[in-house]
């Protein structure tokens, strides 16, 4: 079994970026996610999500939807879950009522958190469904914007709030309620971190 840390997968996906050779970094993200010991910091789900990315950056979205579907029957958790990346995957693939079919089981149990609602937003968006897209968005704000909140989940939820306002922008919608509390957090942070 092999213990796998934060930092072992950075310096992975990094040797990837520099060679351009994404394939046989996802092939060894694969290997380590079968060998991984259970109480690395990281776990089997998110390294089966980690091999997914890298393959959907060689353009091999089969395989990017399988190592996704392995951390979805993993279970484990993972910084953006594993079904709202599937479905990306998946609408790269052309397999739209699929892929909408995904998402609309992710709608039904709500997304645990942040980074799986920006994900959504702007893969939408990034395939035209600038409806979709502003509906996870508002979604996501309104789920997380009264909690206390770290700077990590501030700087998150401003991330939505702007990537809103572009989805907005692109939809010719005036300004509404979350355009002026973004403009009031560019100004003086988040109320709670005064």
């Amino acid at each position: 079994m092999t213990r796998v840390t934060t930092d072992d997968l950075d310096r992975l996906e990094f040797r990837a970026v520099q060679s351009g050779d994404h394939v046989d970094v996802a092939m060894e993200l694969l290997g380590l996610a079968n060998s991984v010991d259970a109480d690395s910091e990281i776990t089997r789900a998110e390294i089966f999500v980690r091999a997914g990315e890298q393959w959907e950056m060689a353009q091999e979205f089969e395989r990017a939807t399988a190592a996704y579907q392995r951390a979805i029957d993993d279970g484990g958790v993972t910084i953006v879950d594993a079904r709202a990346l599937q479905a990306g995957a998946l609408l790269e693939l052309d397999m739209i009522d699929t892929a909408y079919a995904q998402l609309e089981r992710l709608r039904a149990e709500g997304p645990r958190n942040l980074p799986t609602f920006i994900h959504i937003a702007e893969t939408l968006q990034a395939h035209g469904d600038l409806s979709g897209a502003h509906n996870w968005a508002t979604i996501g704000i309104e789920r997380f914007r009264h909690q206390d909140v770290s700077s990590y989940v501030h700087d998150l939820l401003l991330e939505l709030l702007r990537a809103r306002f572009r989805i907005r922008m692109d939809l010719g919608l005036g300004e509404d309620d979350f355009d002026r509390l973004l403009d009031g957090w560019n100004r003086h942070g988040h109320p709670n971190d005064r």
